[in-house]
C-alpha cells in the first residue's frame, strides 16, 4: 500500500473527464481530482500478479504495450529484462490480427538489417543504401521488440488502454486475456484484469511494469526448478536400482565365499577326525582319548535318556 501511495497511484483525471464506469473504483474527489479507491486496487493488483506468474510458470509469453512518451523507456528497459515482447511505440494495426503480415513485416526488417550492416554496402549507390538503412531505422522502431515473437502472445500488458484503443479490441477479437492499469477516464468493462490507478504519472508505471515483468520471471523459474526436480526424481530410481544391484552382487560374493565346497568339507572332516595312516589305521589325533571313567558315565546318560523318551505301556 505504501508503495502504491508514493508512486501516486491514487491520482485520477479531472472529474470532468471521468468515466462513470469507474465509478465503483473511485474513493472521491479534491481539488477537481478524482482520487483512486486503493483498497480495491491493491487486491486487484495481487490478482493480476499471480496471473502473470502463472503464464510464466507455464511457458508462456506476454506482451508489454505502451507507447505514450513517459512509457516508452520503460516498457522496453522492464519487458527486455525478462525476455518478454514489447510494443513502445507505434501500434501496428493487425499486429494480432493479422500477424502473418507482420511476420513477412519482421523477415523484410531482418533482411534490410543484414544489408546495412554490410561493411561494403551490398553492392548498392550511396544513395540506395541510405534510403535503405532510413527504412530499415523506421522499421527498427516498431518490430524490434516483437522480431523473435513466432506466435500469438497468452496475454497483453498495457499502459493508458484507452490510448491503446486498437490495440485492447484486438485482444478482445482474439480472445486474449489483459491485465491493464486503469485511470478514471478508461472502461473498465474492456478489461480482464483491472489494476486501478494513474497511467500517466511516470512512477506508477515504473512501478506497474517492474512488478508485472517480476511477477513473470519469478513464474518462470518455478517451472525451471519444477523441470529441475523432475529430472533428479528420474534419475533416483535409476541410482537406487543400481545400489541395490551393487548390494545383491556384494552378497551373494560373500554367500559364495563362507560356503564351504567339497573339497573345504571333506578337509574339515579329514582334520577332526584325523588323518588315515599307511596300513589303513586312523593315526592319532590332536585330541587326547576319553578315560574309562567318562566313557561309562557318557553311556549311563544316553541310557537314561533312551528309557525318558521311550513311550510309556499301561498293562
Amino acid at each position: 500500500m505504501r508503495d502504491l501511495l508514493e508512486a501516486g497511484l491514487h491520482f485520477g483525471h479531472e472529474t470532468k473527464w471521468w468515466n462513470p464506469r469507474m465509478r465503483p473504483y473511485i474513493y472521491g474527489s479534491r481539488s477537481g481530482i478524482h482520487i483512486v479507491d486503493l483498497n480495491q486496487t491493491l487486491p486487484l493488483f495481487r490478482d493480476a500478479l499471480n496471473f502473470i506468474s502463472k503464464l510464466g510458470a507455464e511457458g508462456k509469453t506476454i506482451l508489454f504495450v505502451g507507447t505514450k512518451r513517459q512509457a516508452q523507456e520503460v516498457i522496453a528497459s522492464e519487458a527486455t529484462r525478462v525476455e518478454a515482447f514489447y510494443v513502445n511505440h507505434r501500434w501496428l494495426g493487425g499486429l494480432l490480427t493479422n500477424f502473418q503480415t507482420i511476420r513477412k513485416s519482421i523477415a523484410k526488417f531482418q533482411e534490410l538489417r543484414d544489408i546495412t550492416e554490410n561493411a561494403d554496402q551490398g553492392g548498392f549507390s550511396n544513395k540506395a543504401w541510405s534510403r535503405l538503412d532510413k527504412r530499415r531505422r523506421r522499421m527498427e522502431k516498431t518490430l524490434s521488440g516483437i522480431e523473435k515473437m513466432d506466435r500469438l502472445p497468452d496475454a497483453v500488458c498495457i499502459v493508458d488502454p484507452k490510448n491503446e484503443m486498437i490495440a485492447v479490441q484486438e485482444a478482445r477479437k482474439l480472445g486474449i486475456p489483459i491485465v491493464a492499469i486503469v485511470d478514471t477516464d478508461c472502461d473498465p468493462d474492456l478489461i480482464d484484469y483491472v489494476i486501478p490507478g494513474n497511467d500517466d504519472a511516470l512512477r506508477a508505471i515504473r512501478l506497474f511494469t517492474h512488478r508485472v515483468a517480476s511477477a513473470f520471471e519469478d513464474g518462470r523459474q518455478l517451472r525451471g526448478l519444477a523441470a529441475f526436480g523432475a529430472d533428479s526424481d528420474g534419475a533416483a530410481p535409476e541410482a537406487a536400482s543400481g545400489e541395490t544391484a551393487d548390494v545383491a552382487s556384494r552378497e551373494a560374493g560373500s554367500a559364495n565365499a563362507s560356503s564351504p565346497g567339497p573339497e573345504s568339507s571333506n578337509s574339515s572332516r579329514s582334520e577332526t577326525t584325523g588323518a588315515v595312516a599307511p596300513g589303513g589305521t586312523a593315526a592319532p589325533s590332536d585330541t587326547p582319548a576319553p578315560t574309562p571313567q567318562a566313557a561309562e558315565a557318557v553311556g549311563a546318560v544316553a541310557s537314561s535318556e533312551s528309557e525318558d523318551s521311550a513311550p510309556a505301556t499301561t498293562g
